[in-house]
């Protein structure tokens, strides 16, 4: 009789897809499955044990009991197998041995070894767990609605406990319909892409649409499309070069026209300080303390980090804190050799137990010292909105943040938001957002397989910087000023906020011409004279060169694509002078289309082995942007969709390390590249005292991080 439990093998080229509609009484499981089998016009196996029963009741045989459970596997299997033979690619079941399985053990407390073994082995594509969110219906044979949570509880624990892949399905009969075919869509991709039920379940969890795991895995094998460099951004040809009158007339134009406006201030901020520390936690890991002197090891290694941080250690604003806990760990610190006494020191500043500042995120670790006290990145940002991102004395802060350290940061802010509101005489509001889970991205073995951890789970890493344009684009603000959470400096935030509110200037001037000329397109009444307003506008202003074609268009063509050209968020990227810093810069890029445009460009876009875009690459004359002002609402004052100007070609292919074993990672188009290449582009020259980051703890040590 065994035999007659067992589950009709997959076969075929295509083999049948099986969903089982799993579930209490009455919660929905037929309903769904006639509806799933007639939208993808195919079969669907009902469940046995309902005409079983009838049958038992209508011959006065009495009500269901132990001994009808096996009568019922043995039944729903053979239904199950015979509608297999038929079924037109997907088969849907209203029920499976696993439900007959629970309500044995739950009604009679025993479940027949036979029908238990079956249930177990019993193999589905996905299980739908169909919630109690319906009314309950009594058809004659149901036992009663009580309980009803308690038992739904005991149905998906049986999932659990069996390791079954299942999902949820709430809402009504609509509703529940449109998530089930948008998932098994999903699922069926997966599946001919040759992941497991399991690997689509973690994929879909993540919260990542199939399409982007299926790309990826492409872009992994074919490689990125290189950009291809024209020429760098220079002074007068592409890099605007502003007078310091000028400079003060873009001031003085933002802060008359800022109050009717909503000004917002976004800071990523989620980045942790690994590297930071890097060539500290570098020294734990490969010094032997006793064995060698530190300068013997910094001679060896020619580790001249190492020796800057020593020589410079009572500068750092963390120094006292981190001396007086040695003093409390080691009672005869005193006596200890100067080795002992910086060894000692490193280590418990990175040391889990007493600091891990290698650990912690950039935002909240000590970076100044004032007389009064020591402030972190977070603050000095707090100082600068209130600074120059205020409107009728409100301002708004906007952090992005990783989850598990939103409170550190809450907590800090708690502590002086109010000092500053009262100082600057505003209100400063402030929010937090985390990157988006579904914007991490599948990684993959050095054979572009996917990668995979010691419980054979597929590895998704963090998308890069460039996923928080989903971030930005949630923003609700008329103009918001980016910068990076470790550009912050310890002196003259006049002058810092001085340069922001002229780049501020620079995009108001620009965005209130650009909407004057859309709304001019807008109405269709364009002037020879106007229309040549606008092409010297968007050549001069813009940046944007037109192909002769443009000229052969008549004029409402040329109208539509002005309109397309100019509709555009906006963003002025404030850039300092190249002096060497490792990292990108501003070049013209051709596109596929033959088009060139104003693009930031970091080393790994290009083919540095083409020694004419490696030659291009070295003359850039300036460096990625220290600021941008961005403009994210339209001439009709409606927010843009960012994501519809992101360059999907412009993203990165990253080595990095998993448990020791080497892999690949892709990153998004990053925020101030890819993601924001379609945007209308000015790059503004700034003064380097704008540009300030900390790399390294040894960039706390330089002038600009220093009391006066």
């Amino acid at each position: 009789m065994e035999e007659n439990l067992k589950q009709l093998a997959k076969s075929g080229v295509t083999p049948i897809i099986k969903i089982a509609i799993f579930g209490p009484e009455s919660t929905g499981k037929t309903t769904l499955a006639t509806q799933l089998a007639e939208y993808y016009k195919t079969v669907w196996v009902p469940e046995f044990a309902r005409d079983y029963l009838q049958e038992k009741l209508d011959s006065g045989r009495g009500i269901c009991d132990i001994d009808d459970m096996m009568p019922i596997a043995y039944g729903q299997t053979k239904l199950e197998n015979e509608s297999a033979l038929i079924a037109n690619r997907y088969l849907f079941c209203d029920t499976n041995l696993l439900v007959t399985k629970v309500f044995s053990e739950l009604y009679y407390n025993f479940c027949d070894s036979l029908l238990d073994k079956a249930a177990r082995t019993h193999q589905y594509d996905l299980f739908f767990l169909t919630d109690i969110d319906v009314p309950w219906e009594d058809d004659g044979l149901r036992d009663s609605p009580e309980g009803r949570e308690s038992i739904f509880e005991v149905f998906k624990q049986s999932l659990i406990d069996n390791k079954k892949t299942f999902i949820t399905i709430s809402g009504d009969k609509e509703t529940r319909l449109k998530k089930a075919v948008a998932i098994i869509e999903q699922l069926t991709a997966a599946l001919e892409m040759g992941f497991s039920s399991a690997d689509f379940l973690q994929i879909y969890q993540h919260g990542i649409p199939i399409e982007n795991i299926k790309r990826q895995l492409c872009i992994f094998k074919e490689g990125m499309q290189k950009t291809i460099l024209v020429n760098p951004a220079t002074i007068n040809h592409g890099v605007l070069k502003l007078s310091d009158v000028e400079f003060e007339q873009k001031a003085d134009f933002f802060v008359a026209n800022k109050s009717s406006l909503k000004l917002l201030k976004f800071v990523p901020a989620s980045g942790a300080a690994t590297r930071m520390f890097k060539f500290l936690s570098t020294f734990l890991n490969d010094f032997k303390l006793g064995h060698e002197t530190i300068n013997a090891y910094i001679n060896r290694k020619k580790d001249t980090e190492l020796s800057l941080f020593i020589v410079g250690m009572d500068k750092f604003p963390f120094f006292k804190e981190v001396d007086e806990k040695l003093r409390e760990i080691y009672p005869d610190f005193n006596k200890l050799k100067s080795d002992y006494k910086n060894y000692y020191f490193i280590k418990t500043l990175l040391s889990p137990e007493y600091f891990n500042f290698a650990n912690k995120p950039k935002g909240i670790l000590p970076f100044h010292k004032y007389p009064a006290n020591i402030v972190t990145p977070i603050e000095e940002h707090l100082h600068e909105c209130a600074f120059y991102a205020t409107s009728n004395n409100h301002s708004s802060l906007h952090l992005t943040v990783s989850e598990n350290h939103q409170e550190q940061f809450e907590a800090i802010i708690e502590r002086i938001k109010e000092r500053i509101e009262i100082k600057s005489n505003s209100k400063i509001e402030v929010s937090f957002s985390f990157q988006k889970k579904e914007t991490d991205t599948i990684a993959v073995d050095l054979d572009n397989k996917p990668f995979r951890d010691d419980n054979g789970k597929l590895v998704f890493r963090p998308g890069g910087h460039g996923a928080l344009i989903e971030n930005l684009n949630a923003i609700d603000a008329d103009v918001v000023f980016v910068k990076n959470i470790d550009n912050v400096i310890q002196n003259d935030i006049h002058q810092i906020s001085f340069y922001k509110k002229s780049l501020a200037g620079v995009l108001l001037e620009l965005q209130f011409q650009t909407f004057e000329y859309l709304k001019v397109l807008d109405s269709g009444d364009v002037s020879e004279e106007i229309l040549s307003g606008i092409l010297v506008f968007i050549k001069e202003k813009l940046n944007i060169e037109l192909n002769n074609d443009f000229f052969k268009f008549k004029q409402k063509n040329q109208i539509g694509k002005l309109k397309d050209l100019l509709n555009k968020p906006i963003r002025i990227c404030g850039m300092v002078k190249n002096e060497g810093e490792p990292g990108g810069g501003p070049f013209w890029v051709r596109s596929i289309e033959g088009k060139q445009t104003l693009q930031i460009v970091e080393s790994s876009q290009i083919d540095l082995k083409d020694s004419k875009q490696l030659k291009i690459f070295g003359d850039s004359t300036h460096f990625n942007p220290v600021d941008l002002i961005c403009g994210l609402k339209n001439y009709q004052g409606q927010k843009f969709d960012l994501k519809q100007f992101i360059d999907p070609e412009s993203g990165f292919i990253v080595h990095k390390n998993h448990a020791g074993v080497d892999l690949k990672s892709y990153e998004l188009p990053g925020l101030w590249n890819g993601a924001m290449a379609n945007w209308l582009t000015v790059f503004v020259e700034v003064p380097l005292s704008t540009f300030n980051p900390v790399k390294t703890v040894n960039d706390l040590l330089k002038k600009a991080h220093q009391p006066l």
